[in-house]
């Protein structure tokens, strides 16, 4: 197992294939949305939702949605990760524990309140942007999350959405933004692809 986050980031590589026979448990799943959920997000609103697709047939319904990728049926556990939209009218109940433990207080949270609410409500557009920034951030550190516990995942955006939303009962504010395969890896699998040097990527200002 990794020991460290830059040794996490450079072992990490999106699994293709998974042993369908080494479970994930159940307190590996609640672990792993646990540790998601500390990732940031605007205002600390945690606006995101996760559905643990596990059961034999919701995984194999979930591949159909995915165009067929096999990954999804291997793989013990798959994660739809949403973002939720209206993250405006969110603010001060997120904010709330932060208040009881001294951490914040209420004048910072209505404020707070006030500038969510004066650069999302009523704009469709900077919602989706948020519940993505949100559900993207989480997905993030549920797949380092998963490779500091010893498991490997895969992020994937080609599956339809308006399907998954239908099929696996997503409220009308979520937006399904990926699904993360977690499990054990088998073999096959490629290693981490090269990427694009620093000089093509970084500017400094």
């Amino acid at each position: 197992m990794a020991s460290s986050i830059k040794d996490l980031i450079e072992a990490r590589v999106s699994a293709n294939y998974f042993d369908p026979a080494a479970p994930v448990s159940d307190a590996q799943v609640a672990e792993l949305v646990r540790l998601a959920t500390l990732a940031p997000s605007a205002f600390n609103v945690q606006n995101w939702q996760f559905v643990a697709v596990r059961s034999r047939e919701a995984r194999e319904k979930l591949r159909d949605l995915s165009f067929g990728q096999q990954k999804v049926a291997d793989a013990p556990v798959t994660f739809i990760i949403s973002g939720t939209l209206r993250a405006h009218d969110q603010v001060a109940a997120a904010l709330k524990p932060a208040v009881d433990k001294g951490i914040l207080i209420q004048p910072v949270v209505d404020s707070w309140t006030r500038m969510a609410h004066g650069s999302m409500a009523g704009d469709e557009r900077a919602q989706r942007d948020e519940a993505l920034r949100s559900a993207s951030l989480a997905g993030m550190t549920m797949i380092l999350a998963a490779e500091g516990m010893g498991l490997s995942s895969c992020a994937m955006t080609g599956f339809d959405a308006a399907a998954v939303h239908a099929a696996f009962g997503l409220g009308p504010d979520e937006v399904p933004v990926m699904l993360l395969a977690v499990g054990y890896a088998a073999q096959g699998n490629w290693p981490q692809k090269p990427r694009r040097p620093l000089a093509d990527v970084l500017r400094f200002a």
